[in-house]
Order: structure tokens, then sequence, then C-alpha cells
């Protein structure tokens, strides 16, 4: 436990909260708010990649939703020819059917960072953990834009974190086609378009108890879920 928790510290937790207060010292305008953004902002243009193959990972699944019914359908007295057709299909179609669970434990590790970054607070005790290059300010200003205590809840923070968390996970599903088919593609899309309203419900149940700082890193990070997520549906749309 002690050398996982060490591990931790040194991996995850000292880098973010030396780059938050780097941000905070020389780019943010002496603004918690706006240093948390520009930190959201930097992990995920690093994490990118990553990203960007699970949501394509994730677009695609739905995608191909109908076909992964009918195979359901075909072999449902024999589960293993089931499990090796539905196999050849995610090969054919080189998709991952695990990809989401790879984002949830992604994001996880750097959640629960972040809220022991605000958890210890911006004490003399927790400005130890920073680099000898990184100079520990005088003071920390919490109040995000003059308005929002970044160290408090706020029903606003949850509020957008939750509806950007439903356009995310909206994006991500295919299209409903008009005429012939839609009723099967609207059966095989159903569990699909529930799971659009389960993100934001959980974010909700989770922002509630955190810090406002923490919604704010949801929220951005979820809005760049959404313009990545155009980007790829972009890709994926036939021309």
């Amino acid at each position: 436990p002690l050398f996982m928790s060490g591990l931790f510290n040194t991996i995850l937790y000292q880098p973010l909260f030396n780059a938050l207060i780097f941000l905070y010292d020389y780019a943010s305008f002496k603004d918690l708010g706006i240093a948390i953004i520009l930190l959201t902002i930097i992990v995920r243009f690093i994490l990118y990649p990553l990203f960007y193959k699970s949501f394509k990972n994730q677009t695609l699944m739905q995608k191909i939703q109908p076909e992964i019914q009918k195979i359901q359908h075909d072999h449902k007295g024999n589960k293993e020819k089931q499990a090796q057709a539905l196999m050849e299909l995610y090969r054919q179609h080189k998709v991952n059917p695990l990809s989401g669970f790879f984002l949830i434990f992604l994001q996880l590790p750097i959640l629960i960072a972040l809220y022991k970054v605000f958890l210890n607070g911006f004490s003399p005790e927790s400005f130890t953990n920073l680099y000898d290059f990184i100079a520990a300010p005088a003071e920390i200003n919490n109040l995000f834009l003059g308005l929002i205590d970044l160290k408090s809840r706020s029903i606003l923070m949850v509020g957008l974190a939750a509806v950007a968390q439903y356009f995310q996970g909206h994006l991500a599903l295919p299209k409903q086609p008009t005429g012939k088919g839609q009723k099967d593609q609207s059966a095989a899309s159903k569990i699909g378009r529930q799971m659009v309203f389960i993100g934001p419900v959980l974010t909700v149940i989770v922002l509630m108890s955190m810090p406002s700082a923490i919604g704010l890193y949801w929220l951005v990070t979820s809005l760049f879920s959404i313009g990545q997520q155009i980007i790829i549906n972009k890709k994926l749309t036939p021309k």
C-alpha cells in the first residue's frame, strides 16, 4: 500500500499539483478556475490519442448494434457460435467492445488525484510537494471569475457538467434512419439511447459531494470530448 501510494503521488498527484501551481502563477491571472481549465486542456491533449481511439470504438460499436442484435438472435441457442460470430464482427470492424471501460479507468485516477489536490488544499504542508523550480504562491484565489468558490459545492457547475455529459453521449449515438429499417434500428439502439441519460445522472451523483473545482474539470473535459466526438463523427460519416 505504501509503495502504491508513493507511486500514485509521484506519477499523478505531484505532476498535476505542480502543473496547476505553475499555471496559476504564470498563465491564469491569479484565477484558480482558469488554471484548472488550462490544466484540463493540457491533460486532454496529452491523452488525445488514447481518448480518440476509445471514442472511435464506442461510436463504431453504436453503428454496428443492428448486426450485433442479428447475431444474438440467429445464435441465441448456441452461445459458443454467438461469441465466435461477435468476435468476427468486431474483428471486421476493428472495434474493441471493452473500450468504454478503458475510458472510465483512464479518467478515474486523474479525478482522484485532482480531488486529493483540493482536499489537501494549498497549505504550507501541501507546498512541500512542489518541485524545486516551482515557487509557492503567497495566496490562492479560489474564486473562479470572482463568482464561484472552487472549494465549495456548486449546483450551477454540477448542472453544466451534467448537460455537457448528455450532449457528449448524444453525439456518440448513430443517426436514426428514416423509412425502411427505422423500427429495427430504433430497437437496436434503445439501450444505447438510455445510456445517454445515465451518464448525466451519474455525473450529478458524483459531483454533488465534491468541490466545484472537480466539477469545473469535469465540465471542461466533457466539452473537449464533445469537440472530439464531432471530429470522429465527421470522419466516420460516409461521403
